[in-house]
């Protein structure tokens, strides 16, 4: 079928379901998905979208699978969510698996002392790692609160375990000034994580050793070509970015911080951005009267895996294909860490 007939048969699908089909949609999307979907944001907001529509019956999440499966875990009853594509995951979250962080938690916790250490797990992870946080008194966190989470980790304990990013972790505790030595890289298939007894002590925040590929790409040099190209430009950067990539840039934030830097720049500034190039392309589109361009072109190949055709072939088959399940005896604990999650304070704007 052409682009404007898959369109045409979506619109007829939500038309006639109202208030009992929500599409959710991430910024990453395509711009054609986004602008089919009843809400678009960051996985924080999309989040609790999900939590907070009772109305629907069905939710259909445009975005990677474990943002499908934290809507699941948040789901009432009587409501089902799929997802277009159950191959579109995430690498990063692929990055910590259940078996290496419970040893880890073993290890850590058998020099630290039990009750010192507080998990908190980025909401790119499974479920299973959401499940593990809950029993054992942490919470979920996603770059808009990241911050925020490891804050409250260091009011109930003295260490935060942070995983699956390392890089989101180190920039929230450079932020939050912690010294170099306070923050250790765990390296799963290393003694210790590759550490001394002694680093393991002195740090406050141990940092896994996963990365985001699309935020990785960005590099120094990135930077550096564009200021000379650009030298009245303003640099905002995601805070998957490496810390170096950071500290060369004028502004860091999720997403929807990105968002919101473009919407209420100047008229006429130049604004390059560090992430994932449809997000880039749309905000560009849609601030005609700014230079919106990228630091570097960087694709997440999983978000792109929704598409027009299985988006409508989902809407076509509501509570047939793709259904995001959750086990009740997972769900239970990681509703725990995601609701510790969606009642941490609130950021001034």
């Amino acid at each position: 079928m052409q682009a404007e007939e898959l369109v045409e048969r979506i619109r007829k699908v939500k038309q006639t379901l109202g208030r009992k089909l929500l599409i959710l949609t991430h910024h990453y999307q395509r711009t054609e998905i986004v602008d089919l979907g009843d809400f678009r944001g960051d996985s924080f907001g999309l989040s609790k979208t999900a939590a907070e529509s009772s109305e629907a019956h069905f939710i259909v999440f445009c975005g990677v699978h474990f943002m499908a499966e934290s809507a699941a875990i948040l789901a009432q009853p009587h409501q089902t969510v799929q997802i277009p594509d159950r191959e579109a995951g995430c690498w990063m979250a692929d990055m910590a698996g259940i078996d290496d962080v419970e040893k880890a938690w073993e290890e850590l916790s058998s020099i630290s002392g039990d009750g010192s250490l507080v998990p908190i797990v980025y909401m790119n992870s499974d479920a299973l790692l959401k499940a593990f946080c809950g029993r054992h008194g942490g919470a979920v966190c996603t770059s808009s609160n990241a911050d925020v989470a490891v804050g409250w980790g260091f009011t109930v304990g003295q260490k935060v375990l942070f995983f699956p990013d390392q890089h989101l972790g180190r920039n929230v505790g450079n932020q939050m000034g912690l010294k170099p030595d306070e923050m250790i890289v765990w390296n799963p298939k290393k003694p210790l994580g590759g550490n001394t007894p002694a680093d393991i002590e002195r740090a406050r925040l141990v940092l896994w050793d996963g990365y985001c590929l699309v935020h990785t790409r960005f590099e120094v040099e990135h930077i550096r070509r564009m200021r000379e190209k650009y030298p009245e430009a303003k640099i905002v950067v995601h805070p998957e970015c490496t810390q170096e990539v950071v500290a060369l840039s004028d502004a860091c934030g999720s997403t929807s911080y990105i968002v919101n830097y473009v919407k209420n720049a100047p008229q006429g500034t130049t604004i390059i951005i560090g992430t994932e190039i449809n997000l880039i392309h749309r905000l560009a589109l849609r601030n005609p009267d700014k230079k919106v361009l990228e630091l570097h072109r960087s694709l997440c190949p999983n978000m792109f895996r929704i598409n027009l055709t299985n988006l409508l072939w989902t809407l076509e088959n509501l509570g047939k294909v793709n259904v995001v399940t959750v086990p009740e005896w997972v769900k239970a604990d990681a509703l725990i860490a995601l609701d510790r999650m969606l009642r941490l304070p609130s950021k001034s704007k």
